[in-house]
């Protein structure tokens, strides 16, 4: 029997490419979301069904006929949990595009209850988590005893409505790491070193990208962080702006900025996102001082969002898989990255 799976948060700027490149390729899926109204348009240029509804302690209902379920509806902070436990009451696989730490945290917290109702959890399976998990985990198996792991990206890609609103959130908690096996806060603008991602050496900064929870569960690497290329008086001022952090985290400064991404950012067009590469890095070392690193470039950072949710739901709508809480490269191997469309190879140094 064919399996049915959903989309949920299908009208947002993500959501809707990934349903329209599922139609593309003859997959179904059920566009699901808070408004039914935001869904038809799209649901019916891509004669899909629609089914609304809100995440809360009554979402399971909405889900017992459903296989698997797409998360596309941010913040996840906010949505991440409640669609979990929908779905592991509701035996459906969940996946989401998440990059925000706390949810990855959340979801491998709940491998116990996942692996009981046979439920798979895998957050993260879009960028930058993708290739990043997978780099962590090939730069694991050259290097088994890696005590330090780094893990960046460099890309002109633009930024989704989302994907700001989920920057802005975190304005007021700057920058995190893993030390020692623990997650540790640190001050924005702190983290400074010269990486080349893939197009020449540049300055960096250190930023709380997710992976510093996925490629820890991943690759039981102690010590993690991870970095983005920045000129070296804008890392100075995003150590000037942390100062700032209690007034940016206030509702009041988080409404106006949320409202102003509503009327400014519309998300990158296909022409930018086709002519926008991302370059991927990874570097490990162990006690020795020994180091391996590994590049790859990539599609966009949202067609690969779009490659790789599309991807992991193909392969966990075809075969079975035990349940649990996953990260992508800890379910699918290191090579899930070469497999997506605009991915090269890894470049090994």
């Amino acid at each position: 029997m064919k399996k049915k799976w959903m989309i949920y948060g299908a009208s947002g700027y993500t959501g809707d490419l990934i349903a329209h490149e599922a139609a593309k390729r003859g997959m179904s899926p059920v566009l699901g979301g808070r408004s039914e109204e935001n869904l038809l348009p799209l649901a019916i240029k891509l004669k899909l069904e629609v089914r609304e509804f809100p995440i809360d302690a009554h979402a399971y209902k909405f889900l017992e006929d459903i296989d698997l379920v797409l998360h596309c509806a941010g913040p996840f902070s906010n949505t991440s949990a409640p669609m979990i436990e929908a779905c592991i009451s509701a035996k459906t696989h969940y996946l989401d595009i998440t990059g925000e730490i706390t949810v990855f945290e959340h979801t491998q917290a709940k491998n116990r209850p996942a692996k009981e109702q046979g439920v798979i959890l895998c957050s993260g399976v879009g960028f930058d988590v993708i290739p990043t998990d997978c780099i962590a985990l090939k730069l694991k198996e050259l290097l088994p005893d890696a005590t330090h792991l780094s893990l960046g990206f460099d890309s002109d890609s633009g930024i989704s409505p989302g994907t700001m609103k989920t920057i802005i959130q975190g304005l007021g908690s700057g920058s995190a790491e893993r030390r020692n096996g623990a997650l540790v806060p640190v001050p924005l603008g702190s983290q400074r070193r010269t990486i080349d991602f893939g197009r020449g050496a540049r300055s960096a900064m250190g930023i709380p990208w997710g992976d510093v929870s996925t490629a820890f569960h991943t690759t039981g690497i102690p010590n993690i962080s991870t970095w983005i290329p920045m000129a070296k008086h804008r890392i100075t001022g995003a150590r000037l702006l942390a100062g700032f952090g209690p007034a940016l985290a206030s509702s009041f400064m988080q409404k106006k900025l949320a409202a102003w991404v509503d009327r400014h950012i519309s998300g990158p067009d296909e022409t930018l996102r086709s002519s926008a590469p991302a370059y991927v890095w990874g570097e490990a070392r162990n006690a020795a001082g020994k180091v391996k690193t590994v590049r790859i470039q990539t599609a966009n950072v949202y067609d690969l969002t779009i490659y790789g949710s599309l991807a992991v739901v193909e392969k966990l709508l075809s075969a079975h898989y035990g349940g649990g809480s996953f990260t992508p490269a800890g379910l699918f191997g290191p090579h899930l990255i070469e497999e997506l469309p605009g991915s090269g190879n890894f470049q090994i140094d």
